[in-house]
């Protein structure tokens, strides 16, 4: 409103000339306080706020192994699994700062007094958490993938390769990242296949472990046409464990005599007595199997595709070598994270659909795009087979051919299936 006093007094502190500037620059002041915050510009409004990221939980459930004992530098470490976790984690964080998404890990480790794996199963779903990795042994993963049935969780097998998950009690909720044993014992057959070291001896340990392996052995030979010529248990103890020499190993290598084989391929995946067996045959043969000439998901030597970089920036985060359950476990959290950022979306209505898409691939360092199979959800991928010091070959093998993709090659193919989703 206009006020004429006002506009008296305001007239009056106006500047003369030949009056000082700083009476000039005072009587400014006084008017603009005169004329009030009626009249004062406006404050900028505030900046409006970065909207916050999409948040992707995923909780891992795993069983920390104990301490490795002073001379055993093989044992797994305490963080296995865990590791690889981490590491997916920042990989995932660091596409999802482009994306707008972000990823938080809940891991929880069973041991002595702590809740069983279906109880914190529960507890992180009861959390909103909808993506379960488990590193974990078979009935576990049965147990928890039952028990969060109906709730919209996915649960991601990374650490048992039972073939049995794949076929007869196989789940629709579970999606198995690692390979199935079918698959790492197609993988050496394929290998022996093309070096035509046909004939194997196959030596089977006493746990149910080493037996469903030399099933597995079984039937690659059967698929890839090779013979066994000779079958043994072994019975001789733990020997690699006792790193030393002992009254049985005299035993043990008359144990190797009079058999007509090109590979003795060994089944003991609890590492007991497997690696004793090469360089003590009767005769100069070759031994892989569990030990010796290994098919597996991942180890230092693989340095192609990118791989030595990651081998680098795991080594960096973990301050180890990375072991295969890390890279599994790598894995099934990269698959939730390329998922979202494919559909930008978290919400698994959305992704758990899409990870049987054929459009879906996940990029892991093995020359391909890794795909899960619709028929039983197990990961396709190269297989490698390795020794300790290098990289021996990759399956499938040139020469194998299928009418999907080579990767189908390994493992059980749709035709031969068990798997009948509910």
């Amino acid at each position: 409103m206009h006020d004429p006093a006002r506009d008296a007094v305001a007239a009056r502190l106006v500047e003369r000339p030949g009056r000082p500037r700083f009476r000039g620059a005072l009587a400014l002041g006084l008017l603009l306080a005169l004329v009030g915050p009626g009249r004062a510009q406006e404050p900028a409004a505030p900046p409006p706020e970065t909207p916050k990221p999409a948040e992707t939980q995923i909780g891992l459930i795993y069983r920390p192994q104990p301490a490795p004992s002073s001379y055993d530098a093989e044992a797994p470490p305490e963080d296995e699994g865990l590791a690889g976790a981490k590491m997916a984690i920042a990989d995932n964080n660091t596409t999802g700062r482009f994306t707008k998404q972000s990823y938080v890990l809940d891991a929880r480790a069973l041991g002595e007094g702590s809740p069983g794996a279906v109880e914190a199963a529960k507890d992180l779903v009861g959390k909103g958490v909808r993506y379960l990795v488990l590193a974990l042994p078979a009935d576990e993963v049965l147990a928890v993938a039952d028990a969060v049935k109906g709730s919209g969780a996915a649960v991601f097998n990374a650490g048992a390769p039972d073939d049995r998950l794949r076929g007869a009690d196989c789940r629709a909720n579970v999606y198995h990242v690692l390979p199935s044993r079918a698959m790492l014992t197609d993988a050496l057959s394929q290998y022996l296949a093309v070096m035509r070291w046909r004939k194997i001896f196959l030596i089977v340990g006493p746990t149910d472990a080493d037996k469903a392996y030399a099933d597995a052995v079984r039937n690659s030979a059967k698929k890839f046409a090779l013979k066994i010529t000779a079958e043994k248990p072994w019975t001789f103890g733990p020997l690699a464990k006792a790193r030393g020499d002992t009254p049985t190993r005299a035993e043990a290598m008359v144990f190797t005599r009079g058999v007509d084989y090109d590979m003795a391929v060994v089944a003991d995946e609890e590492g007991d007595w497997g690696d004793y067996v090469p360089y003590r045959t009767v005769d100069p043969r070759p031994v892989g199997g569990t030990q010796a000439l290994t098919p597996t998901t991942w180890s230092p030597v693989l340095e192609t595709w990118g791989a030595a970089q990651a081998q680098n920036r795991f080594r960096r985060l973990a301050g180890r070598l990375m072991r295969p359950l890390d890279y599994q476990v790598w894995m099934a959290v990269r698959t939730v994270g390329d998922a979202a950022t494919a559909k930008k979306t978290s919400d698994p209505a959305v992704l758990v659909p899409y990870l049987t898409d054929p459009a879906f691939g996940l990029p892991a360092y093995k020359g391909v795009s890794l795909s899960f199979r619709p028929w039983d959800h197990q990961m396709r991928q190269p297989v490698i087979v390795v020794q300790p010091k290098a990289l021996v070959s990759v399956a499938p093998e040139q020469g194998f051919l299928h009418q999907r993709t080579p990767l189908d090659t390994l493992g059980v193919d749709q035709p031969e299936t068990t798997c009948r989703f509910k």
